[in-house]
């Protein structure tokens, strides 16, 4: 791959003043899909602020970013895309809604780059560019093969996007035991992660050792059932790893029942999905190491860091996103010899942004993610 990299233009929002001077020619308009009225607006008025920072540092007054208003609806956000058809736009970023999709293949001559990690929507016209499962189970893949771990299992939530893992587990062919699917209430979840972990078994495997001891005539009997009385449990578990696909307090509570199962990240592998760095999680000091696939948390800092000297204020992590996604397209568009038409996200291309490593091919994105893992309350960089 790095070698690949190497050979294939890499761009971070910067290019030739040749290319320029072919956009400043023809001139080239971006559509951009966002909520900027109702619950939403915040998430819209933060996108349209970091794609201009992106324009800002393209530095090429050709490029137009036009932005419009989905309300959160999917025939709003028809009605704007029709707009954009009779301006004569062939791209736009957003929207940003896996639902506000809904109707937008019936616009086939423009090409939606959304901003979800959702995927499923089989138009060719629409494009999900969100960080999704299989980019960050590639990545959590990569860490697996790295450190020769043998056995894995899978705790997915039943919820929503239970489906997305189910199919990212197929597309990236990860090596796992078995996928266990768990109920997210707590009155349920220790007694699903007790089955899974054989946690009453291995309890009671304590229970009868210590038993066995001290009807036994060994020399040092004594000393052995002292050791056993400070354990929890007794005997293995059929796993080297864990992958939790779960966020904030739901994930906090698959750990915490973990624990109380015995089974320890000093001795698993605990590895979750992209946290984008919840701090919240650097407290929770008995569930590290903690691991997971994630972008590039310099780069992150420094847009955000950027972004709030800008504007006063922090970026959503969509803004993020479609900062980068300004400089994609445009880097696609030379690619294209500043062409703009479907074919731009057909062929096999690499683009290095601030997230990382985007993977076009046939109308879809993958990330190239980094990895991380949470020890000694510090986010420490793998790869």
């Amino acid at each position: 791959m790095i070698k690949i990299i190497q050979i294939i233009l890499i761009i971070t929002l910067t290019f030739s003043a040749t290319a320029l001077r072919v956009l400043a020619d023809t001139g080239i308009k971006i559509g951009l899909l966002v909520p900027l009225t109702g619950k939403n607006y915040e998430i819209g008025q933060s996108i349209i602020k970091s794609t201009r920072l992106a324009v800002n540092k393209i530095n090429n007054s050709s490029i137009e970013i036009i932005p419009k208003d989905t309300k959160s609806n999917p025939l709003d956000t028809l009605k704007a895309a029709k707009e954009f058809q009779k301006l004569g736009i062939k791209i736009v970023i957003g929207p940003v809604f896996n639902k506000n999709q809904a109707y937008l293949d019936e616009i086939k001559e423009i090409t939606f780059i959304s901003l979800t990690n959702k995927g499923g929507n089989n138009s060719k016209n629409i494009i999900n560019a969100g960080i999704n499962a299989t980019s960050q189970l590639n990545g959590i893949k990569k860490f697996i093969e790295l450190n020769k771990i043998k056995k894995t299992i899978f705790l997915t939530p039943d919820v929503d996007y239970k489906n997305e893992i189910e199919k990212a587990i197929d597309n990236t062919k990860i090596k796992i035991i078995k996928n266990f699917v768990y109920n997210t209430d707590p009155t349920k979840l220790t007694q699903q992660i007790e089955k899974i972990t054989r946690y009453e078994i291995r309890k009671q495997n304590l229970e009868d050792e210590i038993v066995r001891l001290e009807k036994s005539n060994q020399a040092n009997k004594e000393l052995l059932i002292k050791r056993l009385k400070k354990r929890d449990t007794l005997g293995s578990v059929n796993f080297d790893s864990i992958i939790i696909a779960d966020f904030d307090e739901s994930l906090k509570s698959v750990t915490t029942s973990l624990l109380y199962t015995d089974i320890s990240p000093k001795k698993k592998y605990f590895i979750t999905l992209n946290q984008w760095f919840d701090e919240s999680l650097l407290e929770e000091a008995s569930v590290q190491p903690l691991y997971f696939p994630s972008i590039n948390k310099n780069n992150y800092e420094d847009f955000s860091a950027e972004y709030f000297e800008k504007f006063n204020q922090y970026p959503n992590q969509l803004s993020f996103l479609s900062f980068d996604l300004v400089g994609l397209v445009y880097y696609l568009i030379l690619q294209n010899n500043s062409i703009v038409d479907e074919k731009i996200f057909s062929k096999k291309n690499l683009f290095k942004g601030k997230v990382g490593i985007f993977e076009i091919k046939n109308n879809k994105i993958n990330h190239v993610l980094n990895f991380y893992k949470i020890e000694n309350n510090k986010f420490i960089k793998i790869f």
